[in-house]
């Protein structure tokens, strides 16, 4: 069967959950999940749920587009919610027993995973029959992915980026408003803000080790 898929998860949960413990952990994948099932219309389904993780499919490139774009959105207006990244390929694979497998499917969690915090990166299918969705996309050149033995052709998204004066805290990797942020420091002569108090104590006890240097 032919289809679009997509995989999205939030970026740095690691290192959120590290910071701020299990159950701050689930229950910021409670809501991202909640936020994930009010953006999807239509076709556009949740077939798994893996950790911070949630693969989506649906019929068509520009209906999933449309959809992932309405997360996107919903996802910055989120207070205290880290950044999203995903990938998307449309192509065939085998549906059975109610789980999708195939080479399209592989292709587009490798996509996902090559995806920065707060990037949508998706394949040429996605973005030729995609145009209808209204959203732009800039190829990124070929790239390779992990078990590909030839590199796919990338392009980038251009989906809303958030509020310009936004930051992400260092330490759980959580969107930050400047303005809102709970904890600020100077290291190095550069500002950095922090969602918590406890991120502002993990920074200043070792700040070569959320700075890289």
């Amino acid at each position: 069967m032919e289809a679009t898929f997509c995989f999205v998860d939030l970026a740095g949960f690691t290192a959120l959950t590290e910071a701020h413990g299990d159950d701050a952990a689930a229950d910021l994948v409670t809501r991202f999940a909640a936020t994930v099932d009010a953006a999807l219309e239509g076709d556009a389904k949740v077939v798994d749920r893996i950790g911070d993780a949630v693969f989506l499919v649906g019929d068509t490139p520009e209906r999933l587009l449309r959809c992932l774009h309405r997360l996107w959105t919903r996802s910055l207006d989120e207070p205290e919610f880290p950044v999203l990244h995903a990938g998307m390929h449309h192509g065939e694979a085998v549906l059975r027993d109610g789980r999708w497998v195939g080479t399209a499917v592989n292709l587009a969690a490798r996509v996902a995973a090559h995806a920065r915090g707060g990037q949508v990166l998706a394949t040429e299918p996605v973005v030729t029959r995609g145009a209808a969705a209204g959203i732009e996309a800039r190829s990124i050149g070929r790239t390779s992915l992990r078990n590909l033995l030839e590199p796919v052709e990338l392009f980038a998204l251009d989906f809303p980026a958030g509020c310009a004066d936004d930051v992400v805290d260092p330490v759980c990797r959580m969107r930050v408003c400047p303005e809102s942020a709970p904890g600020h420091l100077r290291h190095a002569e550069r500002d950095f803000w922090f969602c918590s108090l406890a991120c502002v104590a993990r920074f200043a006890a070792n700040p070569a080790a959320y700075t890289g240097t």
